[in-house]
């Protein structure tokens, strides 16, 4: 267990060569299990887009339910999981995307954002903004607005908002910066 000193990232655990040999695993189940590291994770982000007007967060599968859902009760909007293919039982909008390895879908129900809806997207990671690309073009197939980004750690030395600014000129706010 991490030393609590107080700060978001005495909580974030490195794991040398998981999942593979040379990569340094960012493990946050410290801070998830932290009543007091999650909370103040949620409510900074919140916080920070308090004055958006956010209606819908989205978060992608999976950790992104686990930071996106305390953060859009927080804003008092609703939360939509962009989910793997498969995974929704109702007519969905799809968004491939590519990974460093090949290529991977996010959904999201055809219902589930409506014109007009001002959208979060929250995810615990961003790496390469693969991702967060794919679930903000997710919400504006289907009529939303996106307002901004926000993340519990930025895999900076990855540039991933350089890939999201080259879609989306709306703010990235990140809690904890690894360069």
């Amino acid at each position: 267990m991490p030393q609590d000193d107080g700060t978001l990232e005495s909580h974030i655990i490195d794991i040398p060569d998981y999942p593979e040999p040379g990569v340094v695993f960012k493990d946050i189940t410290p801070l998830l299990a932290s009543p007091a590291g999650l909370r103040e994770a949620v409510d900074r982000m919140a916080d920070h887009f308090t004055d958006a007007g956010i209606t819908k967060v989205i978060g992608a599968e999976a950790r992104g339910f686990l930071v996106g859902a305390p953060v859009a009760y927080k804003l008092g909007a609703g939360f939509v999981p962009a989910r793997k293919p498969g995974k929704l039982p109702r007519a969905v909008y799809s968004e491939s995307y590519l990974l460093e390895y090949g290529t991977d879908e996010l959904q999201i129900h055809q219902d589930a954002i409506q014109a007009g809806d001002r959208i979060l997207i929250v995810d615990d990671l961003v790496a390469t903004g693969g991702t967060a690309v794919a679930t903000a073009k997710l919400a504006t197939k289907a009529g939303g607005e996106v307002v901004g980004f926000a993340f519990l750690l930025e895999l900076a030395f990855l540039d991933p908002r350089t890939t999201i600014g080259r879609e989306f000129s709306q703010e990235v706010f990140t809690l904890v910066t690894v360069s």
